[in-house]
């Protein structure tokens, strides 16, 4: 839902505070309240987080708060449900007064998206048109609706994607020791 008010420029939505919890978005210029996340999302969001973790990525690498300033017809910032920052986007965004990616800054390595019911064409559409806007090499759509993992690779301008159901082992191109199949990330109980 959009929060009525007049289009904001990304400094005034990193300056804003309406004193609630509500996390925001910037879509166009206005603020949308983002929908509460599901239990099975927020599980499936922490399962992967550990799963990089284990991997031996650094905590610091790994965000399930960091926004990212993207493209559009006014400012938008995007909070995907977990980004795995490179080396040099970590650099640039440690000790920032905010946790954004703004366009100066490299892209995280990976952003991964956990599709909520009704929000598809938010994440299949309308994000990874954004994403690819800023070059973000791996992007990952979880589909606990659809039962799928869809990888997005960033080569030659444009996402090659993959698509991966039920006990298929999830090829990482940035993450290649990552050993996982859409059984496991998709499975409720952990």
């Amino acid at each position: 839902m959009a929060i009525a008010s007049k289009p904001m420029t990304l400094e005034e939505y990193l300056d804003y505070d309406d004193g609630t919890d509500t996390d925001y978005e910037l879509v166009d210029g206005r603020l949308i309240a983002m929908p509460t996340e599901g239990d099975l999302n927020d599980r499936i969001a922490n399962f992967l987080y550990i799963c990089f973790f284990q991997l031996g990525i650094p905590g610091d690498f790994l965000s399930m708060k960091l926004q990212i300033a993207v493209s559009g017809r006014r400012a938008n910032a995007r909070q995907p449900d977990l980004a795995v920052l490179s080396e040099e986007s970590a650099t640039a965004v440690r000790g920032a007064r905010q946790r954004l990616i703004t366009y100066d800054m490299p892209p995280p390595q990976l952003v991964v998206e956990v599709v909520s019911p009704k929000q598809e064409s938010r994440d299949y559409r309308y994000k990874r048109t954004e994403y690819a806007g800023r070059h973000i090499p791996e992007y990952w759509i979880v589909d606990p609706i659809a039962q799928t993992v869809t990888v997005l690779e960033w080569v030659d301008g444009l996402y090659e994607e993959q698509v991966y159901r039920g006990d298929a082992e999830i090829h990482s191109p940035s993450f290649p020791e990552l050993k996982l199949t859409v059984q496991q990330v998709l499975q409720v109980d952990r």
